[in-house]
């Protein structure tokens, strides 16, 4: 058995019972309960429809999105996520080489490693190293004034504890940002790649071994092996290259607002909801929500 679900994004709250009623008879489905009025419904199926994803696609126009996945097993018992374009709305790299007058280099090769284009590693060691000479005080300014949580955050980690799951925040950016961030949202736990200082001034280096695409699938690995469970109880979710290992590994692994090529490889993609979907998906209720 599976579960169809349709997600509009919260903020329009635009998804007609015309248009639920309409899948539903086409696919036969059973019966239908609607989540959230105007934004989340879902009904199970016998087997995937055959033109499900030419239905993805007209409804992406529409700024629906559609997910199946198998009914058993949907609720999870660890979330796993990336930070950066993911729970928060920006590159904490990005923003701090925009201070340190270094923005356009920085960016261009952040764009280039979530396409996939370059090494993780490589990456990092390139972008790190253009903001040495920067003060340790700039992340504090970049994180009062330049990062916004993404909705919905709160809501799904405070929902999913609440059921006894456990959260942890998984970066291949910084520990002086997933520190903040981890706090504000409420995980359990976050791991992430240490910058190096020498009073009080970048060195334009950061602690080895970099925490890159193979340690957050080895994260994934070593909560659920801690907690007695394994990779199917996991729900991952994230947008860049480096996150697709653990996103592919995970019993459930979300693409939300994903580079091309991250989406392409993964068949749960939220490209018009919030942090949100991913309870929906669950088959959560928007009464259920720990807000």
């Amino acid at each position: 058995m599976f579960t169809v679900t349709l997600l509009a994004a919260p903020a329009r709250a635009d998804l007609s019972d015309r248009l639920i009623q309409d899948l539903h008879q086409a696919w036969q489905g059973g019966h239908v309960i609607t989540l959230a009025p105007g934004i989340a419904a879902e009904f199970p199926v016998e087997a995937e429809p055959a033109d499900f994803w030419q239905v993805w696609q007209d409804l992406q126009v529409q700024g629906i999105d559609l997910v199946i996945q198998p009914t058993a097993g949907r609720r999870k018992a660890i979330l796993l996520a990336d930070m950066d374009s993911t729970m928060i709305q920006q590159e904490c790299i990005d923003e701090l080489a925009d201070m340190a007058g270094v923005g356009e280099r920085v960016a261009a090769i952040t764009a280039q490693a979530m396409n996939g284009e370059l090494n993780f590693h490589e990456a990092l060691i390139a972008r790190v190293g253009l903001l040495a000479g920067l003060s340790e005080s700039v992340v504090d300014q970049v994180l009062d004034s330049r990062i916004t949580l993404t909705p919905g955050g709160r809501t799904l980690i405070a929902t999913m504890k609440a059921q006894g799951a456990y959260t942890a925040l998984v970066s291949g950016g910084f520990t002086v940002f997933t520190g903040p961030v981890s706090t504000a949202l409420g995980f359990d736990e976050h791991r992430a790649n240490t910058l190096l200082a020498d009073q009080g001034v970048l060195t334009g280096h950061v602690a080895l071994p970099v925490l890159g695409r193979e340690a957050k699938v080895d994260a994934l690995n070593d909560i659920a092996a801690a907690k007695g469970l394994t990779p199917a109880d996991v729900l991952a979710v994230g947008d860049g290259a480096n996150d697709l290992g653990m996103l592919q590994l995970a019993g459930t692994g979300v693409a939300l607002h994903a580079k091309p090529v991250v989406a392409q490889q993964v068949n749960v993609r939220i490209n018009h909801g919030d942090l949100t979907a991913l309870l929906y998906l669950q088959g959560y209720a928007a009464e259920e929500f720990i807000q």
